[in-house]
């Protein structure tokens, strides 16, 4: 790779820690990040004429037998590369459900790619408390979900949910169909009143063949490359188009300029090397709690709080779902079903004249298997195991995290500590209560439920809210820092709620409509002055 490169001595601003000679890169735009955000942001900057440099802290995650292989994946965590956090109540440390892969949480990913309902972008009341408004509507970023389902190639049917909002456009592939034993499900949720739908799904699983290579691609990875993750649809196609790709690069800190106003340079390490990237724009996608923590432990004597902090609120107001795994069994029925994350049910999800207040989402699992269970109980016998989990239906129910300020990340002593305290756990149980009901009435008199924990936090979001407030919220509703003029933040910690459903295709959608601004007339950024067309790439560890 021709990286622009000099040697000079460490700049004033740099910290104690010498960037070594020779060791400085110089792009125009450098993202943070090559996950659902960071991948979606470079894919709408390819053609922009600037020189874009990503840099991810992972690699590219081997295609290999292994990716199937549900002992490698779950019981010795073959792909599971995430540092320990800790609990901040009690210092329990755990391994949260993140993954630092080009594509990040993606190449694991479920495809479940819904849009937030209109309401979700509305103030809504719940029992405990008020979920705020975004600052932005539904109807502004409608056409970037159009975008973003193209991009993502989402399986979906409009009509068939009543709580789906307007959609400009139809699906661009048809819903993926429900096997047998699903399709039983829904026609006795039909039967009972309801409105099951067939969820909109970024996999590649119209026939049973291609079924078969995507049977255990729900928490793991996909070796047929039939999944839509971010490195295949946004990473491979902006590297072809020349944006530039730095893997096992973990950033360290932003350094500001001397006006305060300014990102003038990020410090990666690689393989015990510090490297110094400046740039004109910077763009931060590394997911909600480790964006917040790069912002932390970027403080500065002017800025002892960290960057785009003036408010107070990086690392505040921490939201993941409230969610359960609920597994029913029919003991005298072997379920075959090899893709199952294909039904969707939301007749509660908005309040209604059946329930005061919104309870939330159901959506199938990817088809449970003992090694997924004996990981969760490893206690329990194999055997007994696999017995019930022949004879299940999984299904993971959300329901609305509130933002509380006290729910939140700190970085003590270079170590992520995460401040969680659920919240709006009456609907949660309503929901649950619910679907146990209709579940039992479906032919599945066997129901067990268990609420995730700290752990269990895929859905992660609300680190640096967007408002209009600078006092009340960390960033433009552009996304752009209101302390900054050139950092923008478009992983999921711009979210000021939750909602309740999966916010992949949200935060896609929302990384296309952020690059319209970083591409509107009177944004200069430097072009791209390499000689080479072809695409670059390098790891750290070469």
């Amino acid at each position: 790779m021709n990286w622009e490169t000099i040697d000079e001595a460490p700049r004033p601003d740099a910290p104690a820690e010498p960037v070594l000679p020779g060791r400085l890169i110089r792009t125009g735009i450098a993202i943070i990040g090559s996950g659902m955000g960071g991948g979606t942001m470079a894919y709408a900057l390819k053609d922009s004429g600037s020189r874009i440099l990503v840099l991810e802290r992972g690699h590219r995650l081997p295609a290999e037998p292994q990716n199937s292989d549900l002992d490698e994946v779950y019981l010795r965590g073959r792909y599971k590369n995430a540092d320990t956090w800790y609990n901040g109540r009690t210092g329990t440390p755990f391994k949260p459900g993140v993954y630092y892969w080009v594509g990040g949480n993606t190449k694991v990913y479920g495809a479940c790619l819904p849009r937030f309902r209109a309401s979700d972008f509305e103030e809504t009341q719940h029992p405990d408390g008020t979920s705020p408004a975004w600052p932005f509507s539904y109807a502004d970023l409608e056409p970037y979900y159009t975008r973003a389902e193209k991009l993502f190639q989402v399986h979906g049917q409009i009509g068939e949910d009543p709580t789906e909002p307007i959609h400009s456009e139809a699906y661009p592939h048809l819903a993926l169909d429900h096997e047998p034993a699903i399709q039983a499900l829904a026609d006795s949720l039909r039967r009972q009143g309801l409105h099951p739908f067939r969820m909109p799904n970024g996999l590649d699983a119209d026939s049973p063949e291609k079924r078969t290579l995507c049977a255990t691609s729900d928490g793991a990875p996909n070796e047929a490359g039939l999944k839509s993750d971010a490195e295949k649809i946004a990473i491979n196609p902006a590297l072809a188009a020349g944006v530039e790709l730095l893997t096992d690069a973990k950033v360290t800190s932003l350094i500001p300029g001397p006006d305060g106003r300014t990102i003038v340079a990020a410090l990666a390490e690689c393989n015990g090397k510090v490297i110094r990237i400046e740039a004109d724009k910077f763009v931060l996608a590394a997911g909600a709690v480790n964006s917040a923590a790069l912002l932390l432990r970027s403080a500065t004597k002017d800025h002892p709080q960290g960057l785009a902090n003036s408010s107070g609120l990086v690392g505040r107001n921490y939201m993941v779902h409230n969610s359960t795994f609920f597994i029913g069994i029919n003991p005298f029925r072997i379920n075959r079903t090899l893709w199952q994350k294909t039904l969707g049910l939301n007749d509660w999800y908005e309040a209604g004249p059946a329930n005061k207040y919104p309870l939330g989402n159901l959506q199938m699992l990817g088809k449970l298997r003992a090694s997924m269970l004996k990981m969760a109980k490893p206690w329990a016998p194999t055997w007994l195991l696999k017995a019930m989990s022949d004879r299940s239906i999984d299904i993971y129910l959300t329901t609305e995290d509130l933002p509380r300020r006290q729910n939140g990340i700190s970085v003590v002593n270079g170590k992520i500590h995460v401040w969680w305290e659920p919240n709006n756990l009456g609907p949660h149980r309503e929901l649950v209560r619910r679907i146990s009901r209709a579940v039992r009435r479906s032919g599945y008199p066997v129901i067990f439920t268990e609420r995730m924990g700290i752990e269990t936090n895929s859905h992660q979001c609300g680190t640096a809210v967007a408002g209009h407030d600078p006092a009340s919220s960390v960033l433009t509703p552009d996304c752009r820092a209101h302390d900054l003029d050139n950092l923008w933040v478009v992983d999921s910690s711009f979210f000021p709620s939750s909602a309740a459903l999966n916010p992949a295709l949200t935060i896609a959608a929302n990384a296309l409509r952020v690059a319209d601004t970083i591409l509107a007339p009177g944004t200069s950024t430097r072009t791209n002055d390499a000689t080479e067309n072809s695409p670059r790439e390098q790891s750290s560890r070469r």
